[in-house]
C-alpha cells in the first residue's frame, strides 16, 4: 500500500471499477444500509498524542473504525513488525481479526488511522461476502467503501508529495479517492474538505469533486452541457429513423420501442450508484432510480 513519490499515479485509470464497486454496495447494502452512514469518522477520534501508548491508540482507532462501519463483535489485535507493505489484515471467522501495521508506523502515527480504515474495511467486506475476482479489482473496492462509507477519507489525507518522503496508501489515486469522497459528500450533504491537513489532498479532492460533477452534466440529464445536447440530439434522430444507425451515445443507449406506438427508450448511468436506468424518450421528466433512489431531472 505505501508508494514512493515516483510511484504515485494520478488521474482516474480505475474509474470503471470504482463506478462497479458503487453499484455492488448499493446492491448488496439496499440504499436504507447505505444511508445509515451519514457521518464520517471525525478527526478527533482518530487524534494520535505522541504521549499516547502506540498499543494502545492503534487499538482506540481500531475500535473507532469498528463503530464507523457498525461492525459487531469485531474485536482487532494489532502488532507492528517490519514489512514491505503498509498493513496487512488475516482474514478468519472472527471474533477477533489480527492486523499487522508497518513497522514504521510507531513514528508516523497521525496515519495509523488511514492504514486501519482500509483493513477494517476488508474485515466489513469479508463478514458481508462481497468480493471482486482478482486482487487489484478487490482492493479498489476495498477502498471505495472505506470512502464513500466514511472512513477512507483519511487514506486520502495520508496522501503527500515531498520528494523522497512522499507517499500514498490505498490502491486509488489520489484524485480517484476525491471522487469518490465527492459522490459521498453529494449523497450525504457531509463535505471532507475542512479535515485535509494535506495541501495536496484537498487539492487531489478538488479534482475529484471536479470529474463527479461532470456525471451529473452528462445527458439525458437536464443538467448536461451544450456540446453534449447537441449531440444527443443528433443520436436520438438518429435512433428514430429506421434508415439510420445511430453510434455509441456518452455512457446513454436508445433502445427500440417496446412495441408499436410506444416510445423509443433510452438507457444512461445513475450519476449516484452508476446503476442503469431505462426511460422513455419524450422530453421533460423526472425518473427516481430504484437502486440509490436518487430522483433526476431529465430532458429525454
Amino acid at each position: 500500500m505505501t508508494t514512493g513519490g515516483s510511484g504515485i499515479a494520478h488521474g482516474f485509470p480505475h474509474l470503471d471499477t470504482v463506478r462497479a464497486a458503487l453499484t455492488a454496495l448499493f446492491r448488496r447494502l439496499s440504499h436504507d444500509t447505505v444511508s445509515a452512514f451519514p457521518t464520517s469518522v471525525l478527526p478527533v477520534d482518530v487524534a494520535f498524542d505522541n504521549t499516547e501508548d502506540v498499543h494502545l491508540g492503534a487499538q482506540r482507532i481500531a475500535r473507532a473504525m469498528v463503530r464507523q462501519l457498525h461492525l459487531p463483535d469485531a474485536r482487532i489485535v494489532i502488532t507492528f513488525r517490519e514489512m514491505e507493505h503498509a498493513a496487512t489484515v488475516e482474514l478468519t471467522a472472527g471474533p477477533e481479526y489480527f492486523v499487522e501495521l508497518n513497522d514504521r508506523f510507531r513514528r508516523h502515527r497521525k496515519d495509523i488511522g488511514a492504514a486501519l480504515a482500509h483493513e477494517v474495511t476488508h474485515v466489513w467486506l469479508h463478514r458481508l461476502d462481497l468480493s471482486f475476482p482478482g486482487t487489484r479489482d478487490n482492493e479498489i473496492l476495498t477502498d471505495t467503501a472505506a470512502a464513500y462509507l466514511g472512513a477512507g477519507w483519511l487514506l486520502l489525507d495520508a496522501y503527500r508529495e515531498h520528494g523522497p518522503f512522499s507517499q500514498k496508501l490505498g490502491y486509488l489515486t489520489p484524485e480517484e479517492f476525491g471522487y469518490v469522497l465527492a459522490k459521498r459528500a453529494d449523497f450525504f450533504d457531509e463535505d471532507p474538505a475542512p479535515w485535509f491537513t494535506s495541501p495536496q489532498a484537498y487539492d487531489a479532492y478538488t479534482a475529484g469533486r471536479a470529474r463527479a460533477r461532470q456525471d451529473a452534466r452528462r445527458p439525458p440529464l437536464a443538467g448536461a452541457g451544450w456540446t453534449a445536447r447537441l449531440r444527443y440530439a443528433k443520436d436520438r434522430r438518429a435512433a428514430q429513423d429506421p434508415h439510420r444507425t445511430a453510434g455509441p451515445g456518452a455512457g446513454y443507449a436508445f433502445e427500440p420501442a417496446a412495441g408499436p406506438g410506444a416510445p423509443l427508450r433510452v438507457s444512461f448511468p445513475c450519476p449516484t450508484c452508476w446503476q442503469r436506468i431505462r426511460v422513455p424518450v419524450r422530453g421533460h421528466l423526472q425518473a427516481r432510480c430504484g437502486l440509490c433512489k436518487t430522483l433526476l431531472d431529465c430532458d429525454t
